[in-house]
């Protein structure tokens, strides 16, 4: 069993992104302490109410809002009255056993796994101290419910085995509302994809046909660093309304993005000898090497190759998305044999095996991503963990205001007000 805990600022945010779930049909709400009702006859409102009763009971504390995730190994097949039993038995030893509480379980991955919303202050307006509960408190309890429950131990079991993302979902217009479309992508490229740019984020987003535009560089919105996310069509057009991204459960406005990139620079490094293995074995001009068939050819693979193209639609860059390890590189930056201009003069010179090959292989998945062009404005880099870390933050004020200049009209010299009098 693996046992996370994330802190915030947003009661509302975390139900809104439980809530969602269930509407989608990827979560049930599977329990309700210390609601007064049962977990089924709890409308939302009930249950906002019922937090947001306790945090103003204490405005000071500021972190007042608490996410956790217990996960199980793929192989247990646990029933709902287990899970309701371990999310009690947890609490309890955790110490918010006197504290509402709602569990959900989530069935959008390959494992066994629920999420309890909660908050710290309790109903004398005290707070309970959430410094080092992991450590303290948490590790105790888990290891104590998997020896008495016969659980999987998460000790000698990496992380990653025990927590994998399912595959997200390709938005496509007019399937799903298209909102909860844009939110679902938008919230997992954030949270699992490893960018350090602007245009990147973007390649990653597009691979699912979405878009993330700051508007024209003289803009309004670009000045105030507003964003907006849209659906693109099959030929990579913008289709129906943009939607602010403050107007998004989490708030992944421009400022999310742009924290993103420093911590990715490192992240991602690890990841660039498998991608680059696994472009070099594409490489080569069997039958005659096109454009269209090195992305047919990637896309197999579970990589998504992006052609960056200016105004007049030369290609003059290349992105490659790695959907497997979910990094993102310009060619550029995994070295000059993988840049546009020599993956171009290999489609021209006709070469078989031109790259050598430098690197080992990675397992992959034969995922379906689409090809999509980034056009000169998109490649721009900005000047500057995941999906649930920005839920629990309260929304800024809205950073975008219309694009549209009001010109100030000047005030006529030597007219007086009743001249034509």
């Amino acid at each position: 069993m693996v046992a996370r805990i994330l802190t915030g600022k947003s009661i509302r945010g975390l139900i809104n992104y439980n809530e969602s779930k269930v509407i989608l049909g990827t979560a049930i709400p599977i329990l309700a302490n210390r609601f007064g009702l049962d977990i089924e006859q709890l409308e939302l409102r009930h249950k906002v109410a019922r937090f947001e009763h306790l945090t103003k009971l204490n405005s000071r504390v500021k972190t007042n809002a608490v996410h956790i995730m217990l996960n199980f190994d793929p192989s247990e097949k646990l029933p709902i009255e287990r899970l309701q039993t371990l999310a009690m038995e947890y609490m309890g030893g955790i110490g918010f056993a006197e504290q509402p509480f709602l569990v959900y379980r989530h069935e959008d991955a390959n494992h066994p796994h629920i999420h309890i919303v909660t908050t710290n202050i309790k109903a004398d307006s005290t707070r309970i101290d959430l410094h080092n509960i992991g450590k303290e408190l948490s590790e105790k309890t888990r290891k104590d419910l998997e020896v008495k429950y016969n659980l999987v131990r998460a000790e000698g079991r990496g992380k990653e085995q025990q927590i994998i993302s399912v595959k997200i979902d390709m938005a496509i217009y007019g399937e799903k509302q298209t909102k909860r479309s844009i939110y679902n992508v938008v919230t997992e490229v954030l949270k699992s994809y490893k960018f350090t740019s602007f245009s990147e984020y973007n390649a990653a987003l597009k691979s699912f046909n979405i878009v993330a535009d700051r508007g024209p560089e003289d803009s309004v919105m670009f000045a105030k660093k507003g964003l907006v996310y849209s659906v693109l069509d099959a030929n990579g057009i913008r289709i129906g309304i943009p939607f602010k991204a403050s107007s998004f459960a989490g708030n992944p406005i421009l400022a999310k993005v742009e924290g993103k990139y420093k911590l990715n620079l490192e992240k991602r490094k690890a990841h660039a000898e498998s991608l680059k293995g696994m472009i070099i074995k594409q490489l080569t001009n069997e039958n005659g090497l096109t454009t269209r068939l090195l992305v047919d050819r990637l896309r197999k693979k579970g990589i998504s190759l992006i052609y960056r193209r200016n105004s007049e639609g030369r290609i003059y860059g290349l992105t490659y998305v790695d959907h497997n390890t979910r990094s993102v590189f310009n060619g550029s930056d995994l070295g000059k044999q993988f840049s546009a201009k020599s993956v171009l003069e290999i489609m021209n010179r006709g070469d078989d095996h031109v790259l050598e090959h430098t690197s080992r292989n990675t397992k992959t998945r034969n995922n379906q991503f689409r090809e999509t062009v980034v056009s000169d404005e998109d490649h721009k880099k900005s000047s500057t963990e995941g999906l649930l870390h920005f839920l629990l933050e309260k929304p800024n004020p809205d950073p975008e205001s219309p694009s549209i200049r009001i010109r100030k009209r000047k005030k006529r010299k030597g007219l007086s007000k009743n001249r034509d009098i």
